[in-house]
């Protein structure tokens, strides 16, 4: 048993898993860091000096002035604010991701240069070096 895990683990997809899900951690870090610190700043500006971190509905009735005054209190709250830094992080990293596959993609579709040709007397397949066709014997031109 020990054997068979020592050789899942090191098979190439679980080691390549395991960059990407680290790779992954750390873009996701340096993402939350861009929207929190860079992209929500000036938004916020334009839109009369909010900060998007401390916008949040009380539930409890009691109005705290901000939201870290109602986390110390314990009182209920729905964190909008967060949920919408959250959601813009999220769509950054889908759209890096999806930048991502449409470059592999791109890549995968690129086409291998063909390895046969058609002879132009019978039609049949030959490979890109015959001098003559194997199908009818007809003299091929050389490219």
């Amino acid at each position: 048993m020990l054997k068979e895990f020592r050789d899942f683990i090191a098979r190439g997809n679980v080691i390549d898993l395991a960059v990407a899900v680290v790779i992954g951690a750390a873009f996701g870090r340096i993402v939350t860091s861009l929207v929190e610190g860079v992209i929500m700043p000036p938004i916020g500006l334009l839109l009369g000096n909010v900060d998007f971190a401390n916008l949040f509905i009380d539930l409890s009735g009691t109005h705290p002035a901000t939201l870290a005054d109602a986390q110390i209190k314990g009182l209920p709250v729905i964190t909008y604010g967060v949920f919408l830094n959250d959601v813009l992080s999220f769509l950054i990293i889908a759209f890096v991701v999806f930048l991502v596959i449409k470059q592999l993609n791109k890549r995968k579709k690129v086409e291998a240069a063909p390895l046969t040709k058609a002879c132009p007397h019978c039609l049949s397949t030959i490979p890109l070096a015959a001098t003559r066709c194997s199908g009818c014997c007809g003299e091929l031109q050389s490219a």
